[in-house]
């Protein structure tokens, strides 16, 4: 009786006896998946840096082969530095017919090996310095233009080969490997080094001194991957004497 009672009520008013959310329950509903949100997005972030450190190192892993395939073929020699107008090419240029990759018309813009997914800058083509200290040299300048026998590395387990580049208004973007500063891809002083406060277009840092963490990614001579802090970087990772 009370049921059919109820019903006519409801016809008669039109409205249904529902309980909809409160104001304070909207809130709380808020306020958890803005805690959510905050917790979640830090981890986000740091999975997808993580994700770039990834394929960062596995750029580096890929040119390590092609400079091992690079030694095979030319009696151990591997590249160094080189000198803009002379016959010596850029090290990420001699290294192109080992590559999976080929460049379009010589634009490297196309060749992915030699970018890393976190600098900042994404019209970068070269993304990485190579090691051009001149054996014996304590920090003083020279430049090792001609390619150099594995063989003459010390330790190559503890001798960087590349490591990352530094970002910054004093560092060249690289699109084709017909620019003029191709030849700064390179580390062979202690100012290009990841401490350095230098940002010269010549003596300035090279070596990116927070790319990945508070450091960066450099490839060794025995051609393995590993990363590196800033501050424990120092000249003698790179010389080829020790």
């Amino acid at each position: 009786m009370e049921a059919g009672t109820r019903r006519l009520a409801i016809k008669a008013t039109g409205v249904r006896d529902t309980r909809g959310f409160t104001l304070i329950e909207l809130l709380v509903v808020i306020a958890i998946i803005a805690l959510l949100m905050g917790i979640l997005v830090p981890v986000l972030r740091k999975v997808r840096e993580q994700g770039k450190d990834v394929v960062c190192q596995n750029n580096m892993r890929q040119i390590g082969l092609a400079a091992n395939f690079y030694a095979d073929h030319y009696d151990l020699y591997i590249p160094r530095s080189a000198e803009w107008g002379g016959d010596i090419k850029p090290w990420f240029q001699l290294f192109m017919p080992f590559l999976a990759q080929e460049a379009v018309r010589d634009d490297y813009r196309s060749v992915d090996i030699f970018r890393c997914p976190s600098y900042p800058d994404k019209e970068q083509t070269v993304c990485y310095v190579i090691n051009g200290w001149r054996s014996g040299n304590n920090g003083g300048g020279g430049m090792q233009r001609v390619a150099t026998k594995l063989t003459a590395c010390d330790s190559p387990a503890s001798t960087i080969y590349l490591a990352d580049n530094e970002d910054g208004p004093w560092r060249t973007i690289i699109k084709k490997a017909t620019d003029r500063d191709v030849t700064r891809c390179d580390v062979f002083r202690d100012s290009h080094l990841p401490m350095s406060e230098s940002q010269g277009t010549t003596d300035g840092r090279r070596v990116a001194r927070a790319r990945h963490k508070n450091g960066c990614n450099s490839l060794y001579l025995d051609f393995h991957v590993g990363w590196t802090a800033a501050e424990e970087m120092t000249a003698e990772m790179w010389s080829f004497e020790r």
